[in-house]
């Protein structure tokens, strides 16, 4: 889906679900500038007022630590899981949303546990031979405005203004 889809997507939730019992899993680190808009789009929704989001630039919820932190979250919250994928290049800029868990670091093969009630994969390079390589070198600026439609599309669906 396109950015300015991901309001009704996140508006689906909210129909369902009290923003209370919500906790926004952001997946990535900020060590790899591809993999940093879990971190940046934590961070951002922390300044919409989102009270529940795990992963932020400041305490990023990696491969290290996902499970930990996972561990962490109550279990009545529903989970939103946010994390940057690599896919194909007619897919580059857009963003596949779910009802269903994600599977984080998927596109680097790492085997890690399925994570979220519903979930948000941010397309932010192309896929190929060597994906750590592409997302050490994806472009910030692209990354960056990602983690923001992301959080402008939450704050929207769950009638948040910053």
């Amino acid at each position: 889906m396109k950015a300015d889809e991901l309001s009704s997507f996140f508006r689906e939730i909210a129909e369902q679900h009290v923003v209370e019992q919500i906790t926004f899993l952001c997946i990535g680190t900020d060590r790899s500038t591809g993999d940093a808009l879990g971190p940046l789009t934590g961070s951002k929704l922390l300044e919409y007022g989102f009270s529940h989001v795990v992963g932020t630039l400041p305490s990023p919820c990696d491969a290290d630590n996902l499970v930990v932190r996972i561990g962490g979250i109550p279990a009545e919250h529903i989970v939103i899981a946010i994390d940057a994928c690599l896919g194909p290049p007619l897919a580059l800029g857009f963003f596949f949303a779910a009802h269903e868990p994600l599977q984080p670091a998927q596109s680097v093969g790492l085997h890690l546990p399925a994570v979220g009630h519903y979930s948000l994969a941010a397309i932010v390079d192309i896929n190929g031979p060597k994906p750590y390589r592409t997302l050490q070198t994806t472009p910030l600026y692209r990354v960056m405005l990602m983690a923001e439609q992301i959080a402008d599309a939450a704050a929207a669906g769950f009638g948040r203004v910053r």
